[in-house]
């Protein structure tokens, strides 16, 4: 796997790049895509690097795996290309957008908008098989994001984290609470959100809050 990846990034990972865990991890990955269908296609495998250089960082949400049905997946975090049906998660995401800041959906689905704003989409794996969720897990892609969510928590301050769900919460440990915001909820998915543990988090008007009181500019979510 060719490591095409925005050069502020590749100066923070630089050194990820070069351990033998990432080595693994790409023949891996470069196997699974020369014999099956994967996603997101190889170009947009580190899109949510690309659309937001580790300089403008002002949020970040951590996703798991990528979409695996058709066309869905585009690198960044519960996004999905422009002409693709939204998911369930994404339609509750902005549902409680909605809700919060009383703004209307958007045709679309795709988030590069907020990436351009300084928000990190980042999914803990990267890759999937199509159709096969989870089938890129525990391959090394986990170790990778851990190390840029560590790198985003010790070299910025006053970071805005979104950790939607257990999966996430358990995967923003290592932030440094006394440096950085953390909000935390049930995860968007019908399954949690049903439940009442995503409805009414308000997490997106307290990102702007939070972000006007440092002197930041808000996301227009």
């Amino acid at each position: 796997m060719d490591v095409k990846i925005e050069k502020s990034w590749k100066q923070i990972l630089q050194k990820e790049f070069s351990k033998p865990y990432f080595g693994i991890l790409s023949d891996f990955v470069k196997t699974e895509y020369s014999n099956f269908t994967c996603y997101p296609k190889g170009s947009d495998v580190f899109s949510a690097f690309e659309h937001c250089p580790f300089d403008d960082v002002k949020v970040v949400i951590i996703g798991q795996d990528p979409y695996h049905g058709v066309d869905q997946a585009n690198g960044l975090c519960f996004s999905v290309h422009d002409h693709i049906a939204k998911p369930p998660s994404l339609i509750n995401i902005f549902k409680e957008i909605e809700e919060d800041l009383q703004i209307k959906s958007p045709e679309t689905g795709n988030l590069e908008r907020w990436a351009k704003q300084g928000v990190l989409l980042l999914n803990a794996t990267l890759t999937v098989r199509a159709h096969e969720a989870g089938s890129h897990q525990k391959k090394g892609w986990e170790q990778f994001t851990d190390a840029v969510i560590e790198e985003v928590s010790q070299k910025k301050e006053n970071v805005v984290f979104l950790l939607w769900g257990g999966y996430a919460q358990k995967k923003g440990k290592k932030i440094d609470v006394s440096k950085h915001k953390v909000l935390k909820s049930g995860h968007p998915s019908p399954l949690s959100a049903n439940r009442g543990y995503w409805f009414g988090n308000k997490h997106f008007s307290q990102v702007n809050e939070y972000l006007e009181t440092i002197g930041k500019t808000p996301i227009e979510w």
